[in-house]
């Protein structure tokens, strides 16, 4: 049972809507924001590769590590109150990576981002199930809530461009923090109050259990792609698969002992569920782990500026939001499993024309792979989100929400880690360096294109060599995520029903 404040008017319950959206908007901007802004904090900070991903994915990772943690918080404590003090603590954050002096502190202001984003994304579908009690206003609701998540990670490059264009690269934390102000300030005014009467006690052991069954997985992936599969690869994984074993078992512990479990597994024991936040989770995967390469790409191997760079990403961000005009469409002409199968199908036909663009030497066969890929996805967010919140009963759509959300953040951080160490293990096998660079320079040069950038200089052969490997490196991880989100397609197509089609 929900407490919340009395029902309210149409255009008030439109304007909070607004705020969710901003915030969710923030939230994805911020998560590939700093793609383009790579190469110039490469320059300022000099990260390693390994450095490069950890402040790529960080963030997405610490938020979904705690969602599952904070939804259950918002729950006690309220889920506006958590919002407005998880956006602040989202300013202060941003400040903090805007004058980070090193990787070092780079890293860890991304992480308190993370951390404060975990506070503020649970209460967003939440908020959107107590203002919109009406089944046809909630899905409009959250087709705006998905786009708003979509197009926010496609338009995060934009921003990153425009922004380093004029300024350094601290500029693309800072910019949140106006938005922050007006975020805090339109929430306290529009922003109802939430929060179950009757929550129980929260399980600290569920909260550590399920962030250390995240953590050790992702760095394992990481680490075996940059260092090889050894012992520690392999040690860290078993602890991974350990401590999310350990969490099964204690939530349906709780479940036996009578007492609310952090999160309901006999969720996904739904087809539909599942098959919802699998093709969701693949479908951000392939996005995020493409976009945070590619917006390199654009810049060091075509040459682009940071803000041309974003323009030319533009299409996949155009063609993420359009969704929302043919969600409607899609849903009753196919059938929400077979519009979300179709969506990922989408998705990897464009992965695998990027992938042929990449060699290709006019931008517009770029632009042109772009559409059908931000299309596809867009389209696939929209009606996942839409189906996890659809395929549970009611009473239990405030621990789908959760589910989903952090099916959508692991996709994020999933997608830099896996991805992004497949195409830094794929360029530092594949680059041939000329022999006649020194000890120092073959180091640094062989460790990431940015890096061979810096040591090339005026060097033509180097940076022949160093771009010939990144491209072919990124066309491989274009494929791999279109092989993926082809399975999640068929998987979509099985599980998920056909709902929503007009009976002919």
């Amino acid at each position: 049972m929900t407490a919340s404040s009395p029902a309210l008017s149409t255009r008030r319950r439109w304007a909070a809507l607004a705020v969710l959206v901003l915030a969710v908007g923030l939230l994805a901007i911020d998560g590939t924001v700093l793609y383009l802004a790579v190469p110039s904090l490469t320059r300022d900070l000099a990260p390693t590769a390994t450095q490069v991903l950890w402040i790529g994915d960080i963030y997405s990772l610490a938020i979904a590590g705690l969602l599952v943690a904070m939804g259950t918080l918002a729950d006690r404590v309220g889920r506006k109150r958590l919002l407005l003090i998880g956006s602040t603590a989202f300013g202060a954050a941003s400040a903090l990576a805007a004058f980070a002096p090193s990787a070092e502190i780079l890293i860890l202001a991304r992480l308190l981002l993370g951390v404060a984003g975990a506070t503020i994304m649970p209460s967003t579908l939440s908020l959107i199930r107590t203002l919109f009690p009406e089944a046809r206003e909630r899905s409009r609701a959250i087709a705006a809530w998905s786009a708003a998540a979509g197009g926010g990670a496609a338009v995060g490059p934009l921003v990153g461009g425009a922004l380093l264009e004029h300024f350094w690269w601290g500029s693309v934390f800072l910019v949140n923090v106006p938005v922050v102000i007006v975020l805090v300030i339109a929430g306290t005014v529009l922003l109802p109050e939430a929060k179950d009467p009757e929550p129980g006690r929260l399980d600290v052991l569920s909260v550590v259990l399920s962030f250390a069954a995240v953590m050790p997985l992702v760095w394992s992936i990481k680490h075996a792609a940059s260092e090889g599969v050894d012992a520690l690869a392999v040690g860290v994984l078993a602890l991974a698969v350990l401590a999310g074993l350990c969490f099964v078992r204690r939530q349906a512990r709780l479940v036996a002992d009578g007492r609310g479990p952090l999160l309901d597994v006999g969720l996904f024991k739904i087809p539909a569920f599942s098959g919802a936040v699998a093709a969701n989770l693949i479908a951000i995967f392939a996005l995020t782990g493409m976009l945070f390469f590619f917006s390199q790409y654009l810049q060091l191997v075509r040459g682009y500026s940071p803000l041309v760079a974003g323009i030319a990403e533009l299409p996949a961000t155009i063609a993420s939001i359009v969704v929302v005009v043919v969600v409607g469409w899609s849903i009753t002409r196919f059938g929400r499993g077979p519009a979300i199968a179709l969506g990922l199908g989408v998705t990897a036909l464009g992965m695998v024309a990027i992938a042929v663009a990449e060699g290709a030497d006019h931008y517009a066969w770029l632009a042109l792979a772009l559409v059908p890929a931000g299309l596809g996805v867009g389209l696939a967010m929209t009606l996942t989100t839409d189906a996890v919140v659809s395929a549970v009963p009611p009473a239990k759509a405030g621990g789908a929400s959760a589910i989903s959300e952090t099916a959508y953040e692991l996709g994020v951080a999933l997608g830099v880690a896996v991805l992004g160490s497949l195409v830094t293990l794929g360029y530092q096998a594949r680059v041939a360096l000329p022999a006649d660079l020194t000890a120092g320079d073959r180091a640094q040069a062989g460790d990431s294109l940015a890096s061979a950038v810096a040591v090339a200089g005026e060097r033509a052969d180097v940076l022949d060599a160093a771009k010939e490997a990144f491209v072919a490196s990124l066309q491989v991880a274009c494929v791999v995520a279109a092989v993926l989100t082809a399975v999640a397609a068929l998987v979509a197509w099985r599980l998920i029903p056909a709902e929503g089609k007009n009976a002919r």
